[in-house]
């Protein structure tokens, strides 16, 4: 693709690294046929294609001499863009189009205005979902209100709709700092906690700590970490999602120095997809930065998705205590086609003694995508009933994935339940029944 910026634009480092990714797209539009917005609406700038020329035009658009505003409709379509990243799958050319996309939100959060009610919406998810106490208070709230939520302002509708109806109780694992690996250690890894996930199922997290020790992995929970910064990221509000990049950053350097003697850490380990696009993409991110640059790349290069670990060690033979389930496996976007693992999961449930099922359309996005699911519920609401047709054909007994916002997603009006893959390898190798399959069918917590 042919772009026109300008030397002085070329001299940003944003935009030189997005005018590389543009000149790399060659439109053959093979994008289109996995672009789940394309295939529920049909329209080319609801494409990958026609999302790469409205923020080829956009950027080229706010040169230095004229600051131009950023049309309606170009934010239109760029929010519609759930950032599933299964164009970059199928892409021939290998254009890198997270990191454009990523960069063209931030360029409307500087200089587009949203409407009032926009803005507050994005602002109380950014500062909400993030924050577990904070979120911990808005979803008894939210519990309270479930049942008057048809009276509630249209926009808080999704929320209160997604809302457990119980908040499950605050874990004690995150007052602990170390999880001894059972037997002869063979690695010492960091946990991300994360963010919503350690309220909405904090069994998750308990689940990986209990598989990973099961294998010989001293597990680290670091002071100081928490949110990976993906959420605001993907808002387009830069300043506070490399804050939470930093904070992760700093502790992990903190807790490795206070024990050089003893080794530092072999992994950092992510239960939740989206999170772990996030880390492996730090070094990135901070490219730029004197200060985080190198430590980021380091970090970034021990990023690792807990079935990638598991893998590496090699799953324990099954105990015996789980039955040999029909699975679904759900291939989480952020998974499959943000870190281009799909096999591994896969192989670790056969291997725990689970009939594996792949889901039909699996390519294709459940519409959690971050907060995509709140702020685009009738995109959502679609590509949610679609999966959920599919997951049904499978006839299968349950549902795996390794999202926590994709678990959100299709629980609360799933056939059958849905569970995260550590837990159901961990119940497999000696741990015990997941939640998930011994509560009433609904949404993690519920």
């Amino acid at each position: 693709m042919q772009t026109e910026f300008s030397l002085a634009q070329l001299g940003d480092p944003d935009i030189a690294a997005s005018e590389k990714i543009l000149r790399a797209c060659v439109h053959c539009g093979f994008c289109t046929a996995t672009c789940p917005t394309y295939v529920l609406l049909g329209d080319e700038l609801d494409s990958p294609r026609g999302r790469i020329y409205l923020i080829k035009n956009m950027l080229e658009q706010a040169g230095a001499k004229r600051r131009q505003r950023v049309p309606a409709e170009t934010v239109k379509h760029i929010d519609r863009c759930l950032s599933c990243l299964a164009c970059m799958t199928t892409c021939p050319s290998g254009v890198h189009y997270m990191h454009l996309v990523d960069h063209g939100r931030r360029h409307i959060e500087r200089h587009y205005r949203r409407p009032l009610r926009e803005r507050l919406l994005r602002w109380l998810l950014g500062r909400v979902l993030t924050r577990p106490g904070r979120l911990r208070v808005a979803l008894h709230m939210a519990r309270l209100a479930k049942p008057f939520a048809g009276l509630a302002p249209r926009p808080l509708r999704p929320l209160l709709e997604l809302a457990p109806r119980r908040v499950p109780a605050a874990s004690p694992i995150y007052w602990i700092e170390v999880f001894p690996a059972e037997g002869e250690r063979r690695m010492r890894v960091a946990l991300l906690a994360g963010c919503a996930q350690q309220v909405l199922a904090p069994e998750i997290n308990l689940a990986t700590i209990r598989l990973l020790n099961r294998h010989g992995c001293e597990v680290v929970i670091a002071p100081g970490s928490g949110c990976c910064g993906a959420l605001m990221h993907h808002l387009g509000d830069e300043a506070p999602a490399l804050a939470q990049a930093r904070a992760n950053i700093d502790a992990w350097e903190k807790w490795e120095k206070a024990r050089e003697a003893d080794g530092g850490l072999d992994a950092v380990v992510a239960n939740a997809s989206g999170c772990g696009t996030m880390l492996k993409d730090y070094g990135f991110l901070f490219r730029t930065d004197p200060e985080y640059a190198e430590k980021a790349a380091r970090l970034a290069g021990l990023a690792r998705d807990v079935s990638e670990v598991v893998a590496e060690l090699g799953l324990r033979p099954p105990s015996g205590a789980a039955p040999a389930l029909r699975v679904a496996y759900h291939s989480a976007c952020s998974l499959q086609h943000g870190q281009g693992i799909e096999h591994a999961p896969k192989a670790l449930l056969a291997a725990a003694g689970f009939t594996v099922l792949d889901v039909p359309e699996g390519h294709l996005c459940c519409g959690s995508a971050g907060t995509y699911n709140l702020l685009q519920p009738e995109l959502a609401g679609a590509l949610r009933e679609r999966k959920l047709a599919n997951l049904a054909l499978t006839r299968a007994d349950l549902v795996a994935a390794g999202n926590i916002g994709c678990m959100t997603q299709l629980a609360g009006d799933a056939p059958l339940p849905v569970v995260h893959t550590a837990e159901l390898l961990d119940w497999a190798t000696g741990g015990p029944v997941p939640k998930g399959l011994t509560q009433p069918r609904g949404q993690p917590g519920r």
